[in-house]
């Protein structure tokens, strides 16, 4: 007997905004501890996060699953259809402030617009703008320090170097430096 092949994706993050009803925001606190229980078990899940509000009752759900279809799986569930049920009267969620991102375009979002992401050979050739500095960097700063320590430790550090210094402070700059190259203008 052979198993069923799952097809090879991309992980996905998916972010979902509920508006909460003024005096209701503890319901909802509730609610988002069971929901959050039932889709940690539903397969594919990778974990939820829930973003509290600023001033105003907008509450934000990150979820990430394995892959498109299984994050599509969840969203069309029974069990969710169940969970969306107990919520009515307390909050809705504001489907058109929904987004998706897979692989790189998080590095790529332009925060508070609905802007799509770049096609892929941008975000490419864009990363490795900002990666191969910073690769060269480790490699003459770094690489030579920890030489004498173990592979398993020495190949951490680069990881554990590159990864935030990409995330934080080179990408969201190159985003900003090359924002019309990899969006276009803001009337097309």
């Amino acid at each position: 007997m052979s198993t069923p092949q799952v097809p090879c994706a991309e992980p996905v993050t998916t972010v979902l905004t509920w508006q909460v009803r003024p005096g209701r925001e503890a319901e909802f606190e509730e609610w988002t501890r069971g929901v959050t229980d039932c889709v940690s078990r539903f397969p594919g899940s990778q974990g939820v996060s829930w973003l509290r509000p600023e001033p105003g009752h907008r509450f934000h759900a990150v979820l990430r699953f394995a892959d498109p279809q299984r994050l599509t799986d969840w969203l069309s569930s029974p069990e969710r259809a169940e969970w969306h049920a107990r919520i009515e009267g307390i909050a809705t969620e504001v489907r058109e402030e929904r987004q998706s991102t897979t692989g790189m375009e998080s590095w790529f979002r332009l925060p508070g617009t609905s802007v799509k992401a770049p096609p892929r050979w941008k975000m490419v050739l864009t990363t490795f703008l900002g990666a191969y500095p910073m690769t060269f960097l480790i490699q003459w700063l770094v690489a030579p320090a920890t030489a004498a320590w173990p592979l398993p430790l020495r190949a951490a550090v680069f990881p554990l170097v590159l990864l935030p210094v990409l995330t934080y402070l080179v990408m969201p700059g190159l985003s900003r430096l090359l924002r019309l190259w990899l969006y276009g203008t803001p009337d097309r």
